[in-house]
């Protein structure tokens, strides 16, 4: 007898750092990303959708990490030969939508842009290849007002989305700064090794403190991994200037004439000065050990750091820290047509903020739709009228479809994350009734009842009420 071929079947599996998502959370995003958006219209930045694919020299040398085709960015050649990445970020695209439209566009012109953003890189614990930002920028727009501006937006988008005002603070320097600094203590800003290592151990100020710092600084430092990070070889007088920089309370005080520097330390405090007058000044802090993206912003860089704490994966408490970030990059879109434009802007980090969000229960988890239980196959267009009539009312309905019987609805039920089901069996329907059962104050409730009998007789969370009266009910209920 034949043996039979085996039949070859993929494994279903999905690629690493592209997750599946679905249900609740994707609606309590929509939620958290509208409220944003809301924010971003009313101060008049208008939406603008760019395509995923770009070209990948139009990406530039802003790639995330070296610029080859598919280093740091997701690659592929179309029919002509020529490269396609798929977009790191939305601020590159919209430089070649600006440059590309120059003439057309009003100045200052102001977009906002939600969409998904990919990165080659090795995901890890909350590290994504593919991820939702929501940016907003203002191009044609000069220092300082535009950068006050926009960091208000900030500042007023994530109160919108659920952050206490106590809970967020603006971290705010500038890349001005960092270059009459690296002047000052004798650093070529152009160095790009010698600058690179100072910047980065400056960015480490926070968690290494002033001693890790200086190590970083100097020969190198060990961590608690047994891990050498060789340090950038300054000077013992050049890592003390450095430490006095960042200890200072004034910026200006460090330059000693630098022009830059000077320029830079200048216009942070008129930024300061109007948020301040506005009454946001209380949540702004001028912070040297902010050190973002230095070959991308060419002026004021800030991030939203949220200061509450939360237990991280080692149980250890820590402050939740930064979620979204921005600054000024008048340099980007002169690669198209070799003049500075000036720009700002700011970006939310989605799936960090909602993270935060949950750990403080700032934003309540989405329900899911009010659920029919089918007890009587006879009566189903009853049941589909009944949804009908609630979804006329803006209420989301379903009837069960899954043939099974009432206790295993139930079960569907609360695994769709149903607040309520509305139960018609014969019982009901021979009395022109209609059973509406809360299945979250049931759940409240059962914490306090000791007894089978005593469940019976009270029935938590449960009204029976005329059928025409059942959309009143459960509207009510919602509401």
């Amino acid at each position: 007898m034949a043996k039979k071929n085996k039949v070859q079947r993929p494994k279903a599996r999905k690629p690493r750092g592209f997750p599946d998502r679905s249900g609740a959370e994707l609606v309590t995003e929509r939620l958290m990303l509208e409220r944003i958006a809301g924010v971003y219209r009313s101060y008049g930045f208008a939406e603008l959708q760019t395509p995923a694919f770009e070209y990948t020299d139009a990406l530039g040398k802003f790639l995330p990490d070296v610029d080859r085709p598919n280093a740091g960015v997701f690659s592929l050649q179309d029919d002509d030969e020529q490269w396609l990445s798929l977009r790191y970020d939305l601020t590159a695209p919209l430089a070649r939508y600006v440059a590309e439209n120059m003439d057309a566009l009003p100045r200052p012109y102001r977009r906002y842009a939600v969409g998904t953003v990919w990165r080659n890189e090795k995901p890890g614990p909350g590290r994504f290849r593919e991820f939702t930002q929501i940016d907003a920028d203002a191009c044609f727009a000069p220092a300082p007002h535009a950068d006050a501006e926009i960091i208000m937006m900030f500042i007023d988008a994530l109160k919108a989305a659920g952050v206490e005002d106590s809970d967020v603070e603006i971290r705010l320097s500038s890349r001005r700064v960092m270059t009459g600094l690296l002047d000052v203590i004798g650093v070529d800003p152009e160095d790009q090794a010698t600058a690179g290592t100072v910047l980065r151990a400056m960015d480490k100020y926070d968690r290494l403190g002033a001693d890790g710092v200086a190590l970083l600084l100097g020969e190198g430092r060990k961590d608690d991994s047994g891990d050498y990070t060789e340090g950038a070889k300054l000077e013992a007088r050049q890592i003390d200037q450095v430490l006095r920089f960042m200890e200072g309370s004034d910026m200006a005080d460090a330059f000693a004439g630098n022009q830059a520097g000077t320029e830079g330390a200048e216009e942070l405090q008129k930024i300061v000065s109007t948020l301040t007058e506005l009454g946001y000044g209380n949540r702004v802090k001028l912070d040297p050990s902010v050190i973002r993206g230095l070959d991308y912003y060419t002026g004021p860089v800030f991030e939203a750091a949220l200061t509450f704490d939360v237990e991280n994966e080692k149980g250890q408490v820590v402050q939740f820290g930064s979620v979204g970030s921005g600054g000024r990059y008048d340099g980007l879109i002169a690669r198209f047509k070799g003049q500075d434009v000036p720009s700002v802007g700011c970006s939310v980090g989605v799936s960090r903020l909602l993270t935060a969000l949950a750990s403080k229960a700032a934003f309540e988890e989405a329900d899911g739709p009010v659920v029919i239980l089918a007890l009587e196959e006879a009566e189903m267009p009853r049941y589909h009228r009944m949804a009908q009539a609630l979804r006329g009312e803006g209420v989301a309905a379903e009837v069960y479809l899954g043939g099974a019987g009432m206790k295993a609805q139930m079960r569907y039920a609360d695994k769709r994350g149903a607040s309520l089901v509305v139960i018609v069996g014969e019982d009901e329907r021979k009395a022109g009734q209609v059973t509406i059962k809360d299945l979250r104050a049931g759940k409240e409730a059962s914490q306090n009842i000791d007894s089978r009998e005593q469940w019976t007789e009270e029935r938590p969370g449960q009204e029976t009420v005329g059928e025409g009266n059942f959309v009143e009910a459960v509207t009510t209920r919602l509401a």
